[in-house]
């Protein structure tokens, strides 16, 4: 429970720090072990609930500068719409939670020191470098705004059960490959997940600032 409080607790005003600055993300490393009493086991997952907690606060709070009229609304034929980001925030989440799923019900895949070596993971939360995104867009998850923004939680809600059913194991040692940034441990893929938030947030604050620009042209 002290996990889930940890992940909602509210931010007035700003976002907190590490949020805000892109040079905070990758604090989970190698050097971050769990010691043998646990507790730096607790600190480590501790750190990553308060990161996805604080990431979707942020991204909650941007979607709020998006009218449910303008929801489905592209800025641009090229710019997603708020709808197709939230899918795709939603789609990566659980394929995330899926594959650590099934790894922590499996012996952990062995890889040589030299492909444990990845790119930092605060490169998720980064605008700076635009990707194309290998995970396709499920038009099946294209909603109403109110009724995404509660699977996006529920989504969170299972990442959140997830970590806390396992809190009491050291998962560094389950590894498998990120697309862009290397093999990440599963530590490491959570704190991905909350970087990518992040990353979105970013881009729904594009979105909103772009939409009003395009009703004002429709209406000329």
């Amino acid at each position: 429970m002290r996990l889930r409080r940890l992940a909602g607790r509210e931010y007035n005003g700003e976002p907190p720090e590490f949020i805000r600055a892109d040079t905070s993300w990758g604090a989970v490393r190698r050097g971050d072990a769990p010691t043998k009493d646990g507790r730096g086991l607790t600190t480590v997952v501790e750190a990553i609930v308060e990161k996805l907690g604080g990431a979707q606060t942020g991204l909650l709070r941007a979607a709020d500068a998006i009218s449910a009229e303008q929801w489905q609304t592209k800025p641009d034929p090229a710019m997603w719409a708020a709808a197709e980001l939230t899918c795709h925030l939603m789609t990566v989440e659980r394929a995330v939670l899926g594959a650590a799923d099934r790894n922590v019900h499996n012996p952990p895949r062995a890889f040589p020191l030299i492909k444990r070596l990845h790119l930092p993971v605060g490169l998720a939360s980064s605008r700076l470098f635009r990707l194309k995104t290998p995970v396709p867009l499920d038009p099946a998850l294209i909603r109403e705004k109110e009724a995404m923004l509660a699977e996006l939680r529920d989504v969170r809600e299972r990442t959140l059960a997830f970590i806390e059913a396992t809190s009491s194991r050291d998962l560094s040692v389950y590894r498998w490959p990120h697309p862009f940034l290397g093999v990440l441990n599963l530590y490491e893929w959570m704190e991905m997940i909350a970087g990518h938030e992040v990353r979105h947030t970013k881009q729904m604050r594009e979105i909103a600032a772009s939409l009003p620009k395009v009703v004002a042209t429709l209406q000329k």
